[in-house]
Protein backbone atom coordinates (compact mmCIF):
# COMPACT_ATOMS: atom_id res chain seq x y z
CA UNK A 1 0.00 0.00 0.00
CA UNK A 2 2.69 2.62 0.80
CA UNK A 3 4.42 1.85 -2.51
CA UNK A 4 1.36 3.23 -4.34
CA UNK A 5 2.75 6.68 -3.58
CA UNK A 6 5.43 6.07 -6.22
CA UNK A 7 2.75 6.86 -8.78
CA UNK A 8 3.02 10.52 -7.75
CA UNK A 9 6.34 10.71 -9.63
CA UNK A 10 4.47 10.01 -12.88
CA UNK A 11 1.58 12.41 -12.26
CA UNK A 12 0.94 16.11 -12.14
CA UNK A 13 -0.07 15.46 -8.57
CA UNK A 14 -2.66 17.73 -7.02
CA UNK A 15 -3.40 16.99 -3.33
CA UNK A 16 -6.99 18.15 -3.78
CA UNK A 17 -7.54 15.58 -6.53
CA UNK A 18 -5.77 12.76 -4.72
CA UNK A 19 -3.60 9.92 -5.95
CA UNK A 20 -6.17 8.33 -8.27
CA UNK A 21 -7.54 11.46 -9.95
CA UNK A 22 -4.39 13.47 -10.66
CA UNK A 23 -3.35 13.82 -14.31
CA UNK A 24 -0.92 11.12 -15.56
CA UNK A 25 2.10 12.74 -17.30
CA UNK A 26 4.51 9.80 -17.62
CA UNK A 27 8.19 10.73 -17.48
CA UNK A 28 7.70 14.52 -17.78
CA UNK A 29 8.70 15.11 -14.13
CA UNK A 30 11.94 13.18 -14.67
CA UNK A 31 12.70 15.09 -17.91
CA UNK A 32 12.10 18.38 -16.11
CA UNK A 33 14.50 17.49 -13.28
CA UNK A 34 17.18 16.20 -15.66
CA UNK A 35 17.03 19.38 -17.74
CA UNK A 36 17.72 21.64 -14.75
CA UNK A 37 21.13 23.33 -15.15
CA UNK A 38 22.58 21.95 -11.89
CA UNK A 39 21.19 18.42 -12.23
CA UNK A 40 24.54 16.65 -12.60
CA UNK A 41 26.10 18.61 -9.75
CA UNK A 42 23.14 17.77 -7.50
CA UNK A 43 23.31 14.11 -8.54
CA UNK A 44 27.06 14.02 -7.83
CA UNK A 45 26.59 15.68 -4.43
CA UNK A 46 23.88 13.15 -3.54
CA UNK A 47 26.07 10.18 -4.48
CA UNK A 48 29.14 11.69 -2.79
CA UNK A 49 27.35 12.44 0.49
CA UNK A 50 25.53 9.08 0.49
CA UNK A 51 28.83 7.22 -0.05
CA UNK A 52 30.49 9.14 2.80
CA UNK A 53 27.51 8.43 5.07
CA UNK A 54 27.72 4.70 4.34
CA UNK A 55 31.46 4.52 5.01
CA UNK A 56 31.38 6.64 8.16
CA UNK A 57 28.16 4.96 9.28
CA UNK A 58 29.92 1.59 9.21
CA UNK A 59 33.39 2.46 10.49
CA UNK A 60 32.54 4.69 13.46
CA UNK A 61 29.97 2.43 15.20
CA UNK A 62 32.11 -0.68 14.67
CA UNK A 63 35.16 1.05 16.10
CA UNK A 64 33.23 2.47 19.08
CA UNK A 65 31.59 -0.92 19.77
CA UNK A 66 34.98 -2.65 19.78
CA UNK A 67 36.43 0.02 22.07
CA UNK A 68 33.40 -0.19 24.38
CA UNK A 69 33.83 -3.94 24.56
CA UNK A 70 37.37 -3.42 25.86
CA UNK A 71 36.21 -1.31 28.83
CA UNK A 72 36.29 -3.54 31.89
CA UNK A 73 34.45 -1.33 34.40
CA UNK A 74 30.73 -1.87 33.85
CA UNK A 75 29.75 1.50 35.32
CA UNK A 76 31.99 3.35 32.86
CA UNK A 77 30.80 1.18 29.99
CA UNK A 78 27.13 1.89 30.80
CA UNK A 79 27.79 5.62 31.13
CA UNK A 80 29.55 5.77 27.75
CA UNK A 81 26.78 3.70 26.12
CA UNK A 82 24.16 6.09 27.47
CA UNK A 83 26.05 9.18 26.32
CA UNK A 84 26.62 7.69 22.88
CA UNK A 85 22.98 6.65 22.48
CA UNK A 86 21.41 9.85 23.86
CA UNK A 87 21.59 12.00 20.67
CA UNK A 88 19.56 9.34 18.82
CA UNK A 89 16.53 10.29 20.94
CA UNK A 90 16.83 14.02 20.33
CA UNK A 91 14.89 15.68 17.55
CA UNK A 92 16.75 17.06 14.53
CA UNK A 93 15.12 20.41 15.34
CA UNK A 94 16.80 20.48 18.75
CA UNK A 95 20.11 19.26 17.36
CA UNK A 96 20.03 21.78 14.52
CA UNK A 97 19.65 24.58 17.06
CA UNK A 98 22.61 23.22 19.03
CA UNK A 99 24.68 22.85 15.84
CA UNK A 100 23.86 26.37 14.70
CA UNK A 101 25.15 27.69 18.02
CA UNK A 102 28.22 25.44 18.17
CA UNK A 103 29.26 25.93 14.53
CA UNK A 104 28.41 29.63 14.22
CA UNK A 105 31.22 31.49 12.39
CA UNK A 106 31.18 34.40 14.85
CA UNK A 107 30.10 33.04 18.22
CA UNK A 108 30.39 29.26 17.93
CA UNK A 109 32.66 27.36 20.27
CA UNK A 110 34.34 25.47 17.40
CA UNK A 111 35.32 28.66 15.58
CA UNK A 112 36.35 30.28 18.87
CA UNK A 113 38.75 27.36 19.37
CA UNK A 114 40.02 27.71 15.79
CA UNK A 115 40.61 31.44 16.26
CA UNK A 116 42.35 30.71 19.56
CA UNK A 117 44.73 28.41 17.69
CA UNK A 118 45.42 31.12 15.11
CA UNK A 119 43.20 29.84 12.28
CA UNK A 120 40.45 31.65 10.38
CA UNK A 121 36.79 31.03 11.21
CA UNK A 122 35.03 28.52 8.98
CA UNK A 123 31.40 28.82 7.93
CA UNK A 124 30.72 25.07 8.32
CA UNK A 125 27.05 25.26 7.32
CA UNK A 126 27.52 27.63 4.39
CA UNK A 127 30.86 26.77 2.79
CA UNK A 128 30.60 24.40 -0.19
CA UNK A 129 33.83 22.66 0.78
CA UNK A 130 32.97 22.06 4.44
CA UNK A 131 29.21 21.46 4.28
CA UNK A 132 29.24 17.83 3.01
CA UNK A 133 31.65 16.82 5.78
CA UNK A 134 29.65 18.77 8.37
CA UNK A 135 26.46 17.09 7.18
CA UNK A 136 27.97 13.60 7.39
CA UNK A 137 29.64 14.14 10.76
CA UNK A 138 26.58 15.69 12.41
CA UNK A 139 24.35 12.91 11.06
CA UNK A 140 26.79 10.32 12.35
CA UNK A 141 27.03 12.03 15.74
CA UNK A 142 23.25 11.77 16.09
CA UNK A 143 22.77 8.25 14.76
CA UNK A 144 25.89 6.16 15.49
CA UNK A 145 24.71 5.25 19.00
CA UNK A 146 22.00 2.95 17.67
CA UNK A 147 24.38 0.99 15.42
CA UNK A 148 26.98 0.89 18.18
CA UNK A 149 24.53 -0.84 20.54
CA UNK A 150 23.63 -3.37 17.82
CA UNK A 151 27.31 -4.10 17.11
CA UNK A 152 28.04 -4.37 20.82
CA UNK A 153 25.25 -6.96 21.11
CA UNK A 154 26.82 -8.87 18.21
CA UNK A 155 30.19 -8.85 20.01
CA UNK A 156 28.59 -10.15 23.19
CA UNK A 157 27.12 -13.02 21.16
CA UNK A 158 30.57 -14.31 20.18
CA UNK A 159 31.59 -17.45 22.05
CA UNK A 160 34.09 -16.52 24.84
CA UNK A 161 35.86 -19.86 24.33
CA UNK A 162 37.21 -18.50 21.04
CA UNK A 163 38.96 -15.66 22.91
CA UNK A 164 40.31 -18.07 25.53
CA UNK A 165 41.72 -20.36 22.83
CA UNK A 166 43.27 -17.39 21.02
CA UNK A 167 44.88 -16.22 24.29
CA UNK A 168 46.30 -19.70 24.85
CA UNK A 169 47.73 -19.59 21.32
CA UNK A 170 49.42 -16.27 22.10
CA UNK A 171 47.12 -13.85 20.25
CA UNK A 172 47.11 -10.33 21.66
CA UNK A 173 43.95 -8.17 21.89
CA UNK A 174 44.49 -6.69 18.42
CA UNK A 175 44.81 -10.10 16.77
CA UNK A 176 41.76 -11.33 18.69
CA UNK A 177 39.80 -8.36 17.40
CA UNK A 178 41.04 -8.92 13.86
CA UNK A 179 40.51 -12.69 13.73
CA UNK A 180 37.61 -13.33 16.14
CA UNK A 181 35.61 -10.16 16.84
CA UNK A 182 35.33 -8.75 13.31
CA UNK A 183 34.51 -12.10 11.66
CA UNK A 184 31.96 -12.75 14.42
CA UNK A 185 30.33 -9.39 13.69
CA UNK A 186 30.26 -9.89 9.91
CA UNK A 187 26.59 -10.97 9.61
CA UNK A 188 25.42 -7.92 11.59
CA UNK A 189 27.78 -5.63 9.66
CA UNK A 190 26.33 -6.90 6.38
CA UNK A 191 22.78 -6.52 7.69
CA UNK A 192 23.25 -2.94 8.89
CA UNK A 193 25.19 -1.99 5.74
CA UNK A 194 22.27 -3.28 3.68
CA UNK A 195 19.73 -1.41 5.79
Amino acid sequence: YPMAGIAIAFQKYMPTQGLFHSKWIGLDNFRYVMELPDFYRVLWNTIYIAFMKIIVGLVVPILIAILLNEIRKNAVKRLVQTLVYLPHFLSWVILSGILLDVLSPKEGIVNAALRGLGFQSIFFLGDNTWFPFTLVLTNEWKEFGFSTIVYLAAILGINPALYEAATMDGANRFKQTLHITLPGMTPIIVLLATL
